[in-house]
C-alpha cells in the first residue's frame, strides 16, 4: 500500500511544493487548505485529494483527517505546515493579531498534531514534521512576534519527541532559511499604528533589506526535497535546515555581540 502524507497549508508556497514532490515520488497526499476550491490544479492529480482544514476549526481538522483516512486507509505523515508572518514594530501590534499570529502558528500546528497523534499512536508509526525557521533559532528586526512563534514550535516539537518516542511516533523539524514564496507579500501581516511614526524611518530602511532576502532566495523546492527527506529517511532526527545553515552555523560560533551587529549592519544600511 502507497504511503499518505497530509500537508496543511497547502495552497501555496512550501506546501504547494511539497504535495507536488510526494505525489512525483508515488505517494498519496491530502493538500488541505482552508480554500480547496481554489486547487483544481493539485485535486486534478492522481492520488491527491484537496480537503478543506482551517487549523483553527476543530470541527474542519477532524473531517480532513476522517476524509483522508476514509480515501487512503490510513496517514503515515503530517507536515504541519500553514502559518503567516506578522511583521512590524510590535509596538504598533494589536491583541488581535497577537492572538490570530500565535493561533495560527502555534495553536493551530498542536491543535491538527494532537488530532492526528491518536491515529499514530494506535498504528505504533507516524511522522510528525512540524514546519518551523531559521527564525526559530535566530532573529531579525520586525518580526518579534513571528519569531515568538517559531521559538514556540522548537521548544514544542523537541519536547514532544520524548513522549512519542514509546509509541513509535517520529517527530522532526524544518528548518528553512529565507524562501521565495507569497510569505513576503500575501502571507505577510504588517502592523501599523495610526498616529504612530517613531519608527516609520526604520521600517522603511529595515523591510526593504529583509524583503530583498526573499526575492533573491531559492524556490520552496528546496524545502520541499528537506521535508520528503524528513518523512522517508527512518531516522529519529530531530532537525533539518534547509538552506539556513550557514545563518545557524554563524550564530552558534560567533559571539552574540558579533552575530547581532551583523544583522544590524546588513539590515539596518
Amino acid at each position: 500500500m502507497s504511503k499518505t502524507v497530509l500537508i496543511t497549508g497547502a495552497s501555496t508556497g512550501i506546501g504547494k511544493a511539497a504535495v507536488l514532490h510526494f505525489q512525483r515520488e508515488g505517494w498519496n497526499v491530502a493538500a488541505t487548505m482552508r480554500t480547496p476550491e481554489k486547487a483544481a490544479d493539485l485535486a486534478a492529480l492522481p492520488n491527491v485529494i484537496v480537503p478543506r482544514l482551517d487549523v483553527l476549526d476543530q470541527a474542519s481538522i477532524d473531517a480532513a483527517i476522517a476524509e483522508t483516512i476514509a480515501k487512503f486507509g490510513k496517514i503515515d505523515v503530517l507536515v504541519n505546515n500553514a502559518g503567516y508572518g506578522l511583521v512590524g514594530p510590535f509596538e504598533a501590534s494589536t491583541d488581535a493579531q497577537i492572538r490570530r499570529q500565535f493561533d495560527t502558528n502555534v495553536f493551530g500546528l498542536m491543535n491538527v498534531a494532537r488530532a492526528v497523534l491518536p491515529h499514530f499512536r494506535e498504528r505504533q508509526d507516524g511522522v510528525v514534521i512540524n514546519i518551523a525557521s531559521v527564525g526559530g533559532r535566530i532573529t531579525f528586526p520586525l518580526y518579534s512576534l513571528y519569531h515568538g512563534t517559531k521559538w514556540a514550535v522548537e521548544g514544542f516539537t523537541e519536547s514532544l519527541q520524548f513522549e512519542l518516542r514509546q509509541h513509535g511516533v517520529r517527530v522532526k523539524i524544518i528548518e528553512p532559511g529565507p524562501i521565495k514564496t507569497d510569505f513576503y507579500d500575501r502571507s505577510q501581516d504588517l502592523m501599523e499604528k495610526p498616529g504612530l511614526t517613531a519608527y516609520d524611518g526604520y521600517v522603511k530602511k529595515v523591510m526593504p533589506n529583509m524583503n530583498k532576502a526573499g526575492m533573491n532566495a531559492p524556490g520552496p523546492e528546496v524545502t520541499a526535497k528537506v521535508i520528503y527527506r524528513a518523512a522517508t529517511d527512518g531516522s529519529r532526527k530531530l532537525r533539518y535546515s534547509s538552506n539556513s545553515l550557514p545563518l545557524l552555523a554563524l550564530r552558534r560560533l560567533l559571539p552574540q555581540s558579533w552575530f547581532f551587529a551583523i544583522v544590524r549592519s546588513t539590515l539596518e544600511r
